[in-house]
């Protein structure tokens, strides 16, 4: 990649006030969830020293990857939970490598639903496919779930009240517990949260379906109830109105997606008005779709009508390397002195991305097929800028998926 301008002496590098806190610069960490944790979900020496490295940066935030909330969340290997005392341990000591840096950490919380990848693994374990209602994303989902022998069913109106009374809350409180300075629901590309708000995967009849305020009743519900166990100001929600992933159709929809978010956001900005502002909310440019790119010609609709309605901070992530070297959307897009922008890809192969952006400096291409490869290959194997550092594949790819075994509870 071309060599950048310096963007330091620019509005990216002066510091934003994100509720409680004080971050130093207006580029994010936005959450990759890698798979390089224990078999357990638990943390693991390497997620420790990916987020090490990627914190550097004094004062920057850094949202960690998508992690369970409970065992019935979800099943897939080497993803991470927070749902046990091991796990929340393990964060801990991830979460004070961040704050050694100077900088700051928001934890995502993640259920599944429909979208289960194993769910064999589900069943092995005691849990049912669950969604808002028994519609597939696919038909390939439909076959492994009938194949595993653990059809997606409908969520009772119990079971939704136990999700958010038990397995939201005890992930959250596990997330204070391990010195976390935000908890942020992931509410995007079509996982539990997403399911209920959007009408081709919500086909209920009762309070949770059917009208706005029904299918938006399961995520208000749940920040409502969290907002006294950890605070507006540290709970904060990620959207991606335009994403067509895992069966999500956006504009194609029977309610156009501006009308349900608008919805949500007027809610939360009710919220907000009374004295329970969240500390952000984190949005999906429509330039990205799922964990891939979408064509310019491809784009439809725009996320302005956010900050119309939303009066307070937003991350807004997707793609922000279109424009590379200049990166004139980014400078753009936080001259309202309210927004900041996130990275995911680029921090992956940049960990010192944040100072690389405020020098000017060379960014590092990363190499997509090891994104998720469970071994530190392509994980914690790039270097940060001028350093010569060299790896061995077969030594990184091969050998060291032994050291994924070893929780950092041990070190």
């Amino acid at each position: 990649m071309t060599k950048s301008p310096p963007l330091k002496n620019t509005k990216v590098f002066q510091p934003i006030k994100v509720s409680i806190n004080t971050i130093s610069n207006r580029v994010v960490f936005v959450p990759t969830t890698r798979r390089r944790n224990l078999e357990d979900n638990t943390p693991s020496q390497l997620t420790a020293q990916h987020y090490d490295e990627r914190s550097k940066y004094p004062g920057s935030l850094v949202i960690t990857e998508a992690t369970f909330v409970s065992g019935r969340a979800g099943a897939l290997s080497t993803a991470p939970a927070i749902e046990t005392k091991k796990q929340t341990e393990a964060w801990k000591k991830v979460v004070q490598r961040i704050h050694d840096n100077g900088s700051f950490a928001s934890s995502q919380l993640w259920f599944l639903g429909r979208v289960s990848y194993e769910p064999e693994v589900l069943k092995q374990k005691g849990f049912d496919l669950v969604g808002p209602s028994a519609i597939y994303s696919s038909a390939a989902n439909e076959k492994n779930a009938i194949a595993a022998g653990n059809p997606l069913r409908s969520l009772s109106e119990t079971e939704i009240k136990d999700i958010i009374y038990t397995d939201y809350t005890n992930a959250a409180k596990n997330a204070i517990e391990a010195g976390y300075d935000y908890i942020e629901l992931h509410g995007a590309h079509g996982y539990l949260l997403d399911q209920f708000l959007q009408p081709v995967s919500n086909a209920r009849t009762d309070k949770y379906g059917g009208s706005i305020e029904n299918r938006a009743r399961f995520v208000l519900e749940l920040i409502d109830h969290l907002i006294p166990i950890v605070g507006a100001s540290k709970l904060a929600i990620r959207l991606s109105p335009w994403a067509k992933a895992q069966g999500m159709i956006a504009e194609k929809d029977s309610v156009h997606p501006i009308t349900t978010f608008s919805y949500l956001l007027n809610e939360l900005q009710k919220r907000a008005d009374t004295g329970n502002q969240l500390a952000y909310i984190s949005i999906v440019e429509p330039r990205v779709s799922g964990g891939l790119d979408v064509a310019d010609d491809q784009i439809v609709g725009n996320n302005d009508f956010i900050t119309q309605i939303w009066k307070g901070i937003v991350i807004r992530a997707g793609n922000y390397s279109y424009d590379a070297p200049e990166f004139r959307s980014i400078q753009e897009d936080v001259e309202n002195d309210r927004t900041l922008v996130g990275f995911s890809r680029y921090f992956t192969s940049n960990p010192d991305l944040v100072n690389r952006l405020a020098e000017g400096f060379e960014l590092t291409p990363y190499n997509r097929p090891t994104f998720y490869s469970e071994s530190n290959w392509g994980y914690n194997t790039y270097n940060e800028y001028g350093d010569s550092k060299s790896y061995l594949e077969d030594e990184e790819g091969k050998n060291l998926p032994k050291e994924i075994s070893e929780s950092i509870n041990t070190k």
